[in-house]
């Protein structure tokens, strides 16, 4: 339509999602919004929906682009179920390492801030953080242990997945990351070796 002007809305989502990952949900505001997308206030409104839409819009995409990455570090885990859990802890190293992105994770600072949220929004943040848990289970049954086994080492390495994000944000090095998986991954080695 002449005299419309016309957005890109994966780009609007993007700044919108960065914006959240890096404030928070509760110390964003919707004039934060507007000056992370380029879009007015009623632009948003129209096309992104309001903050509470547009906040599951983008942990959705969170979710989505990160879950696709470990589910690929995980799709080996039948066969190499050691290296496939080092490459699901390098996805969120890789994270933490990129400049370009801010610290931390979005779904571990929105669960944080529950009290703050809608239940909407608390109940979506707190089933996209179950799905790591579901995810790894699923991936250390198929590397062949028991299901107490998995299901315990998968709630480990969910709690030292999202520990490794909040250290980041608290100014921990990256080698000190690199030990703390390093760890974790030695006590699955072992567990593993006593399987076999």
């Amino acid at each position: 339509m002449a005299g419309k002007k016309q957005f890109d809305v994966d780009m609007a989502l993007d700044a919108a999602m960065l914006q959240f990952w890096r404030s928070g949900y509760a110390d964003t505001s919707v004039d934060d919004l507007s000056r992370a997308t380029g879009l007015n206030r009623s632009s948003i409104y129209s096309s992104l929906g309001d903050k509470d839409t547009l906040f599951l819009r983008c942990l959705e995409r969170y979710t989505t682009r990160y879950g696709d990455l470990y589910d690929a570090a995980l799709s080996r885990a039948a066969g190499q179920p050691l290296a496939a859990a080092r490459a699901f802890f390098d996805v969120t190293l890789e994270r933490i390492a990129d400049p370009t992105l801010p610290d931390g994770c979005l779904v571990a600072q929105t669960v944080m801030a529950t009290p703050a949220l809608s239940a909407k929004v608390a109940a979506r943040a707190r089933e996209a953080i179950g799905f790591q848990h579901t995810r790894l289970r699923a991936a250390l049954k198929a590397g062949r242990l028991d299901d107490g086994a998995a299901d315990s080492h998968a709630t480990h390495l969910a709690a030292v997945n999202q520990s490794l994000a909040l250290m980041s944000r608290a100014g921990t090095t990256t080698d000190q990351l690199h030990t703390i998986v390093d760890v974790t991954l030695d006590a699955l080695a072992r567990t593993l070796a006593a399987s076999d």
